[in-house]
């Protein structure tokens, strides 16, 4: 079940106001039932209308992330470098065979006309700084070793040869491109889901790299070229399952010599409650992709709806809910329960009032008690398929 939204209507939640000392206030969500969702609701995927009212609706839908009065206030958004899986077209910026210095290489029309101007309203509808990631899902099709931006091809050559060089010198003149309308990125990934790629379909856009091959692309290609640029760009080292994470740190973080600054960027799966950066809560918090507001080949064209699945309302019991600052604080379980399957983190803010999200993947309702020596004790019940946000503030 989907919440649908169209031009003029959608659900909104209101601005989280602190409770009066002594008491709290909980948000739940149960089952798929979102946090409040008051538009009718039907099963679906992917919707959005093509033109001007795709646009509209692509504001709409940024409202709905970003807004601190009426969202849940995303602030970290993902933008792909070129074409994704759900451009209506495959495309890169630099479709001349053998241009590698990069002469050719020009921003494309769904980038001016649509994702830069998008970016700049939807930064002015936050009324706080956005930070922004880019994600390359291929290479131009001359750089593959399949000849097309589609399927399963992996950079021609290897680490630290013309083809690899070329591909780290295409991330650097991407980000050069969009800081000419004033537009800068926080990180960029390596490549987006690096070993999904041998699984998707052979019309989809993507790279196929190995741990080992992605570390030896950093360590000699795109980790120099990004610390020799003027750009202050952070590199994320795995953007793709969460399983992956243990066996790609290990290999791609365990070279010595890596330079720049890595994080790891975690794909959606139940363990979001591990991630200690609020701006941050784990799978990718880009509103845009979790709704499936952009066209593409699953897209119902002339709707002008787009549907919330029900992953925006569980990221919104973090991102509404823990502003940047936060510190995640220790949790003591006074007693252990091996069938009860309740996650939980605890979050103070910056204004002092604390967060605890709890969340319950078992087909039972789970009785449990939070005790703040501070403050008092709270009896509560987490309802089976659950997830809950508790706010209070300390005396």
């Amino acid at each position: 079940m989907v919440c649908v939204c169209n031009a003029t209507y959608c659900d909104t939640l209101d601005p989280v106001v602190l409770p009066a000392p002594g008491t709290y206030v909980k948000y739940e969500r149960i089952r798929r039932v979102p946090l409040r969702c008051c538009c009718p609701q039907r099963p679906g995927a992917v919707a959005a209308g093509p033109g001007q009212a795709a646009a509209i609706l692509l504001l709409r839908g940024a409202a709905q992330c970003l807004s601190r009065s009426t969202g849940i206030e995303y602030n970290l958004l993902r933008i792909p470098m070129a074409c994704s899986d759900f451009s209506v077209r495959p495309y890169s910026y630099d479709d001349v065979p053998d241009d590698y210095e990069l002469k050719h290489f020009r921003l494309a029309e769904e980038d001016v006309k649509m994702k830069i101007p998008l970016l700049q309203r939807a930064s002015a509808m936050s009324k706080r700084p956005l930070s922004l990631y880019g994600s390359p899902w291929t290479a131009p099709a001359w750089m593959k070793s399949n000849g097309d931006v589609r399927g399963k091809g992996t950079l021609k050559g290897q680490a630290g040869d013309k083809y690899h060089k070329t591909w780290a010198n295409y991330f650097i003149k991407f980000l050069d491109e969009y800081a000419k309308h004033n537009v800068t990125f926080w990180a960029v990934t390596a490549q987006n889901e690096p070993l999904a790629a041998l699984l998707t379909p052979s019309q989809f856009p993507t790279i196929v790299f190995t741990a080992e091959q992605q570390r030896d692309f950093v360590v000699q290609d795109l980790g120099p070229a990004l610390a020799n640029s003027s750009h202050r760009t952070r590199l994320i080292i795995l953007d793709d399952q969460r399983i992956h994470l243990p066996h790609w740190a290990k290999v791609v973080k365990g070279k010595a010599t890596l330079p720049g600054s890595f994080l790891s960027l975690l794909a959606p799966s139940h363990p979001i409650l591990l991630s200690p950066v609020p701006s941050c809560p784990g799978p990718e918090p880009l509103c845009v992709r979790l709704d499936r507001l952009e066209p593409g080949p699953g897209h119902e064209g002339g709707k002008d709806i787009f549907y919330k699945q029900p992953m925006f309302y569980h990221m919104g019991h973090f991102s509404k809910f823990i502003p940047e600052g936060s510190r995640r604080v220790g949790l003591q379980r006074s007693r252990r329960c091996l069938i009860c399957q309740l996650e939980h983190v605890a979050v103070l803010r910056p204004d002092g009032a604390l967060v605890l999200v709890v969340l319950n993947r078992s087909g039972w309702d789970v009785p449990f008690g939070i005790q703040d020596p501070a403050v008092g004790f709270i009896e509560t019940v987490a309802p089976a398929n659950s997830i809950q946000t508790y706010l209070w503030r300390q005396q």
